[in-house]
């Protein structure tokens, strides 16, 4: 699976629409409202490379109300919460 954080700048009265129109896009996982430098942030998860430049460039900057993106790949993931469930395999029956 290939990760994308996009930093997404838009219209400032349309925020909320932006995010639920993106939210709904195929490839897009998750849209944060933030504070900072960036309205939205979207996680967009892909299997090919390739999809990344369709989902950002193809539908997420078409969407009416962005501005701007700046598009973040992700080499490699740590979590804490994958850690614990990694880690606690097997162990919910060694009660």
């Amino acid at each position: 699976m290939i990760t994308a954080i996009v930093m997404i700048d838009c219209a400032t009265d349309s925020i909320p629409e932006v995010a639920e129109t993106l939210a709904n896009l195929p490839g897009v996982s998750e849209v944060y409202s933030v504070a900072g430098h960036v309205d939205l942030i979207a996680v967009v998860r892909v299997r090919e490379f390739e999809q990344i430049a369709q989902v950002i460039a193809g539908r997420i900057s078409k969407v009416p109300g962005v501005l701007n993106t700046e598009s973040h790949i992700a080499f490699r993931a740590y979590s804490q919460h994958d850690l614990e469930e990694a880690f606690a395999i097997g162990l919910a029956n060694a009660d």
